[in-house]
């Protein structure tokens, strides 16, 4: 598998307050890749960081040999077009029906006449198992078919990588499960790379290919590797305590 995103050096700092620093991983194309670790180590602010949405203090992001952070904006915002990102909450715009959330990146993005773009919709929401459900608004769906409409906005320009920001996050544990089945699915069928912030255990076993694990303590990561590599060796006691929720000792 080749280099999608090469991470070097990386600092991640609010003003003076660093978070993170020394960063240095790569997620290969077609990885699933889980950035973990507790509560206020970076994770969200390493995914802001990936998407596009914040600056890091020092280092570098390569994606697709570019120099994400150094380039030009132009040739910034051209790969920020070919990523997806899935919010916490769906961030589905609640005066619009799922049809209009999902047409609206094509509308503004692409150059398919309304036609295509209404098949194009029917097709992501089929895709994330919505069909017929274009005409619904967000109020009237359930927090699980919000988080996949969301998905299927995500999806809408064929992104290259996809990004989740704690996808399970008040999903009960069926819609968690089938939110899982999907990421799975969608890597496996449109060879999409996908990078997740997550602290959900079963999700991390079921769909990671690899992972890094943020220690916010040492302010740097201390784990790298498939989940279930780490939990077999694991670097640290800390890793162990969190993969195991501190059920072993």
């Amino acid at each position: 598998m080749t280099d999608k995103i090469k991470v070097s050096d990386l600092e991640i700092a609010y003003d003076d307050f660093v978070l993170m620093k020394n960063l240095n991983f790569t997620i290969k194309q077609g990885d699933i890749f889980i950035i973990m670790g507790g509560s206020g180590c970076g994770k969200s602010s390493l995914l802001k960081i990936l998407t596009g949405l914040k600056k890091p203090k020092l280092g570098k992001v390569i994606i697709d040999d570019i120099n994400f952070w150094e380039c030009e904006e132009e040739d910034r915002l051209n790969i920020m077009r070919k990523n997806g990102l899935l919010y916490q909450s769906g961030a589905l715009f609640s005066s619009m029906t799922l049809h209009e959330n999902i047409a609206l990146p094509l509308m503004e993005y692409s150059k398919y006449s309304e036609g295509e773009i209404k098949d194009i919709v029917s097709y992501k929401l089929a895709l994330v198992g919505l069909y017929g459900f274009n005409e619904f608004y967000p109020s009237e769906i359930s927090g699980g078919m919000k988080k996949r409409a969301g998905l299927a906005r995500a999806l809408a320009l064929d992104p290259e990588i996809v990004y989740f920001d704690e996808p399970s996050a008040g999903l009960d544990p069926i819609s968690a499960k089938l939110l899982d089945d999907l990421i799975l699915e969608i890597n496996h069928n449109l060879k999409t790379t996908i990078v997740i912030v997550t602290h959900e255990l079963q999700s991390i076993f079921k769909v990671a290919t690899n992972s890094i694990f943020l220690d916010e303590e040492l302010k740097q990561a201390t784990g790298f590797g498939n989940p279930y590599e780490l939990l077999k060796n694991p670097p640290n006691k800390k890793i162990l305590n969190f993969l195991t929720r501190g059920e072993k000792q």
